[in-house]
C-alpha cells in the first residue's frame, strides 16, 4: 500500500514539476506586457503598475500584417500537405509502398538542418523571380509539414478495416472513390488533428521566414524577431508579440491532444 502510495505521489510531483516548467514561462510573457522598462530589468518583480503602453506600440505596429501573411503560409501548407500526406499515408498504410523502411525513410528530411535546404530553395525562387514573395516560403515550409504529417496519418488509415472498402469496391466504387468517400470521412478526425498541427510546425516556423520572406512582408516569427534591435532588445513590446503568436497555438493544442498522441505513435505501427 505505501509503495502504490509512494507511485501516486512521485506521479503528482512530477506533473506538477511539468506544468510548472510550462506554465512559469507563459506567465512571465503575460506579465511583462503590462511591465514598463524599468520593471522588465526585475524579472522576478510581481507587484507593479501596470501600463498598456507595450500592447498600444505593438497592435499600433504592422504585426497583424504579419499575422496575415503567417496565417496565409500555414494554411495553404497545410492545405497541400493534407492533400499530399493523406494519399501517401493511405498507399504506405494499405499497400505497403516502399516497404518497411519506408515508415521512418519518409522523415529523412527532418535529419537535414534547415541551412542545408535553404540556399536551394533561394536559388530557385531567384530562378524563376519568385523571390520578394511568399512562396518560396510555402515550399520550405512543404518540405518538413508533408513528411511529419505524411507519418502523422499512417496510423490513421492502418486503423480502417479493410473489409469497408471491400463492400465499396464490391458495390461498384473504383479504387480512387473508394478512397475520397469511403476511407476519409473514417480518418477524419486525424486529418484535423494533422492539419492543426502542421499549421502549428509552419506557424512557429523562423528560420525559412527570416532568409526567404521579402523584406518588406515578413512573417509572425520573424516580426516578432525584429524587436531586437541595435538599442538592445524591446522586452515589452516583443511579450505583446509573442503572446498574440502563442495564443492560437494554446487554443488548438486543447483540441488535439488526444489525436495528436494517437498520430505521433501511429506512424510507427507495422502494417
Amino acid at each position: 500500500m505505501k509503495r502504490f502510495k509512494l507511485i501516486d505521489a512521485s506521479r503528482v510531483l512530477l506533473l506538477a514539476v511539468a506544468v510548472t516548467a510550462v506554465a512559469l514561462p507563459l506567465l512571465w510573457v503575460a506579465l511583462a506586457t503590462f511591465k514598463t522598462p524599468a520593471d522588465l530589468n526585475q524579472p522576478g518583480l510581481l507587484w507593479f503598475t501596470p501600463t498598456m503602453a507595450n500592447w498600444t506600440e505593438v497592435l499600433s505596429s504592422d504585426i497583424f500584417a504579419a499575422v496575415g501573411r503567417s496565417v496565409f503560409v500555414a494554411t495553404v501548407t497545410v492545405a497541400i500537405a493534407v492533400v499530399v500526406g493523406s494519399m501517401g499515408a493511405y498507399s504506405i498504410a494499405r499497400f505497403s509502398t516502399g516497404g518497411s523502411l519506408s515508415r521512418f525513410g519518409i522523415l529523412a528530411a527532418q535529419v537535414l538542418p534547415p541551412a542545408v535546404l535553404v540556399f536551394p530553395f533561394l536559388s530557385v525562387a531567384y530562378m524563376l523571380r519568385l523571390n520578394g514573395t511568399l512562396v518560396p516560403i510555402i515550399f520550405s515550409h512543404l518540405s518538413f509539414v508533408v513528411p511529419v504529417v505524411t507519418w502523422f496519418l499512417i496510423g490513421f488509415f492502418a486503423a480502417v478495416p479493410k473489409e469497408i472498402e471491400e463492400q465499396a469496391r464490391v458495390d461498384g466504387f473504383g479504387r480512387f472513390d473508394t478512397f475520397r468517400l469511403v476511407v476519409l470521412p473514417q480518418v477524419l478526425p486525424g486529418i484535423g488533428a494533422a492539419a492543426i498541427f502542421g499549421f502549428t510546425l509552419s506557424w512557429n516556423d523562423m528560420f525559412y521566414g527570416l532568409i526567404l520572406s521579402p523584406s518588406n512582408s515578413t512573417i509572425l516569427p520573424v516580426a516578432i524577431a525584429g524587436f531586437n534591435t541595435f538599442r538592445g532588445v524591446e522586452l515589452g513590446p516583443m511579450a505583446v508579440a509573442i503572446l498574440i503568436a502563442i495564443i492560437p497555438v494554446v487554443i488548438a493544442s486543447f483540441f488535439v491532444q488526444k489525436r495528436l498522441v494517437q498520430g505521433i505513435s501511429g506512424g510507427a505501427v507495422k502494417g
